[in-house]
């Protein structure tokens, strides 16, 4: 037997169905690889190790020459040393790969 209390709340539950939709699309297309991209981030930050070449948020350069916890002394021309803070890494480049606009000089 139903009362008309039970239809009320079917009623409100109804009406909330699509704030909660919203919500778990908002999860999964926004708050889930935002996080899964801050994990890969700080991954990445945790694996600097001395030699890397690096590229920094502002867009330099440069070659890691010592590593601490917080910072990470970076070579950005030939003893001219900075020091950076971890979370100012971009990216890590490979040692040993030529950049794609750089090409070996020809042999003359």
């Amino acid at each position: 037997m139903t009362t008309p209390a039970d239809g009320g709340v079917l009623a409100l539950i109804v009406q909330f169905l699509p704030f909660i939709a919203i919500f778990v699309l908002f999860y999964f297309l926004l708050i889930r690889p935002q996080q899964k991209r801050a994990k890969e981030h700080a991954a990445l930050i945790a694996a600097v190790k001395r030699g890397d070449t690096i590229v920094l948020s502002s867009g330099l350069i440069g070659k890691v020459t010592r590593v601490e916890d917080a910072e990470v002394n970076v070579e950005i021309a030939p003893s001219v040393n900075v020091r950076v803070v971890k979370a100012m890494i971009a990216e890590v480049r490979n040692r040993t790969a030529i950049a794609a606009n750089d090409s070996k000089p020809a042999k003359g």
